[in-house]
Parts: structure tokens; C-alpha cells; sequence
């Protein structure tokens, strides 16, 4: 570390605490870790894509997740995922999924016919 460098910083995400530390020039952002943004509706998923994505690498966009401009790699996803993407319907819902950058909530709900 150079003198003078920030080891520790607090800060919050839609509310909830978090603390992010510097590990030193060996360490670096993957996509082991990430953060789960979960979103309500499409206008969620609409406004963190568009913030997060910011500055960001654009062919890491891939099924809802993307990379800020520091590396760091999100997840923004509909809350209702798990019920999309389980059940009779999880097979045509990945198909959809899988070619997705933003995820399209309509195009999903579509492919579970719950349109």
C-alpha cells in the first residue's frame, strides 16, 4: 500500500450496508464475486443497468449481469426469477434468457406464457 492510500471504505446500496476493502495491487475484481441488485419491475431493472453500466466493459453484459466501470460485476434481475425460471416452464424461459443482456421482463413472463 502507498501511504496515504484508502484501505476501508462504508457505504450503502439501496439501504443495505456494505464494506469494501482494498487488498493491495495482487488482488483483483472477478466475476467470483458480485452483487445481486433485485428488482421489482422493468423500470428497476431499467434505471441500476443504465447507472451501474456506466463507464463499464460492454462485452460483460450477459443474462442480467454487467461490469461497472471499476470491474466490479453486478447482477440486475427481476425478484421473480426463481418462480420464472422453476416449474414446467424453466426450460422455454432459459431460452429466452440466455441470449439476453438487460434482462426483458415481458419477453420472459411471454416464454412462461404468463403474458
Amino acid at each position: 500500500m502507498t501511504p496515504g492510500s484508502v484501505m476501508a471504505v462504508q457505504f450503502e446500496v439501496d439501504g443495505q450496508p456494505c464494506i469494501a476493502m482494498n487488498g493491495g495491487p495482487l488482488f483483483h475484481f472477478t466475476e467470483a464475486v458480485s452483487f445481486m441488485v433485485m428488482c421489482d419491475s422493468q423500470e428497476q431493472i431499467d434505471y441500476y443497468w443504465e447507472r451501474l453500466g456506466e463507464g463499464g466493459d460492454e462485452a460483460a453484459r450477459q443474462c442480467g449481469w454487467l461490469k461497472d466501470r471499476f470491474g466490479l460485476s453486478w447482477q440486475v434481475t427481476p425478484t421473480e426469477i426463481m418462480s420464472l425460471t422453476s416449474g414446467p416452464q424453466a426450460d422455454a424461459v432459459m431460452t429466452a434468457l440466455l441470449p439476453m443482456k438487460k434482462i426483458d421482463v415481458a419477453a420472459l413472463r411471454a416464454a412462461a406464457g404468463l403474458s
